[in-house]
């Protein structure tokens, strides 16, 4: 009996990328946005880039649920289309749009509700909650509306269809560019809003995308009320399994991110606009990264069911040396440019300051940090949900914070810079090494704690 050749290493590279690159132009341009968006807070004021700042922690919370939720749709719609039961795929796109919305609806109701104590918890002081709350106002409802639209792309990616959602991302990203500069300086005789305008012109942006996602998804058939609560009782465990462990490893990082904001405001509010200024270009930084853990999962999950060990071996081998190769070259241009970069970013010279130092040791380790990341990716794909949550475990609690902490007290903010740095680096081998005991074990009878 004949087999089909296996593909080359130049033709997998090429299948990776064409459905990495609709991802990544999506999440870049959206990426791109949040950045200039602190670009133009900046130009308000320290005072009003460390209050929004000060936010981030809690917004990576909501991410952290939205995209668990939508790993374990996604994941259960394809399974669905894959065997043929399209009829029980669309039922699940009513769940994700309707129960996926009430859940994240429930919890930015929550973090509206809790906002004084936890922004007291992270170090903001009285100033600065004054600053926060007409902003935070408006932003968790344009959290709450980007989420449900971040539901809808889930469902074209379950389906398929990767170029919608990336497309969407540029157009929402744009608008948000043409409202930011409006809303917050305002335009002839108008001051602007401030700060609230940066979270009204999000929202807008956002509800503008769900009304064109609304349109498309007309005639489709994608969505399927009726029946749609006996699925959500078939589907809960299923949905449970994978959203559970998913959903955790998606919230360790804004936790993480909150202990790591406190610990830099002993530096004060000038280090803490740095340190927000600096997440914002990591995220821009690692967004080749971040659309290949979106293109990567229906690719490795097909492997997976095929029981293809070896493809998974090679793709995982390509996608790692794609993203050290590229993000190496890239932290250190980063790196080398670091001042420069510093002073277009932001106008205040002490921010500046701060942030160089970030620029000059952060991005170099983005590499081993983005191997971290397609691991805890390619894991959830290939059945190992709880490996994926102790990886993400280790990285942020053994690896990234202590190290954090330790560089803070040896060498204060140059220190914090340095130990971030290292703490990425040591968390990239630690999950490259789970990785290789998980294929190690696959095909001996494994007892399977990693399946679970």
């Amino acid at each position: 009996m004949s087999q089909t050749a296996p593909p080359s290493t130049l033709s997998l590279v090429r299948q990776l990328w064409q459905q990495t690159w609709p991802m990544a132009l999506g999440v870049m341009s959206l990426l791109g946005f949040y950045l200039v968006d602190s670009i133009f807070v900046a130009r308000l004021g320290t005072a009003p880039l460390a209050a929004q700042s000060f936010t981030f922690p809690l917004a990576f919370l909501v991410i952290g649920v939205q995209v668990g939720i939508g790993i374990a749709i996604a994941a259960l719609i394809s399974r669905a289309i894959g065997a043929g039961q399209q009829d029980q795929a669309n039922r699940l796109g009513a769940l994700v749009l309707t129960g996926g919305g009430l859940m994240l609806g429930a919890l930015v109701l929550f973090l509206w509700l809790i906002q004084t104590p936890a922004f007291t918890l992270i170090g903001a002081s009285e100033a600065i909650r004054e600053l926060i709350r007409p902003y935070w106002a408006i932003q968790v409802l344009a959290m709450w509306v980007g989420g449900v639209l971040y539901f809808g792309y889930s469902l074209f990616r379950a389906h398929g269809n990767t170029r919608f959602p990336g497309l969407m991302m540029v157009l929402t990203s744009l608008l948000n560019l043409i409202l930011d500069p409006l809303l917050i300086f305002g335009v002839g005789d108008w001051d602007g809003f401030g700060l609230p305008g940066a979270a009204l012109a999000s929202l807008l942006a956002f509800a503008i995308g769900l009304g064109i996602l609304v349109l498309a998804l007309r005639g489709k058939g994608w969505v399927q009320r009726h029946g749609m609560l006996v699925q959500m009782r078939v589907s809960a465990w299923p949905f449970a399994q994978i959203a559970g462990p998913a959903m955790i490893s998606q919230l360790m990082p804004p936790l993480a991110a909150m202990l790591a904001t406190a610990l830099v405001a002993r530096a004060g509010d000038q280090a803490v606009a740095a340190w927000g200024m600096a997440s914002r270009l990591e995220s821009f930084s690692i967004v080749l990264v971040l659309g290949m853990t979106m293109a990567l999962p229906p690719w490795l999950g097909r492997c997976y069911g095929g029981n293809d060990w070896e493809t998974v071996r090679r793709l995982m081998r390509v996608a790692a040396a794609m993203v050290i190769g590229w993000q190496v070259l890239l932290g250190l241009v980063m790196a080398l440019l670091a001042a420069p970069l510093a002073s277009l970013l932001v106008e205040t010279a002490p921010v500046q300051a701060y942030l160089a130092v970030l620029i000059r040791w952060l991005p170099p380790s983005y590499g081993l940090l983005g191997i971290c990341m397609l691991v805890v990716s390619a894991s959830n794909a290939l059945g190992w949900p709880m490996r994926a949550m102790l990886i993400s475990f280790l990285r942020l609690f053994l690896c990234y914070l202590p190290l954090l902490w330790l560089g803070y007290q040896l060498g204060d903010f140059g220190g914090l810079a340095l130990g971030a740095a290292f703490g990425n680096l040591l968390a990239g081998v630690m999950a490259w090494g789970f990785y290789q005991q998980a294929l190690a074990s696959e095909g001996q009878g494994e007892a399977g704690w990693h399946r679970q």
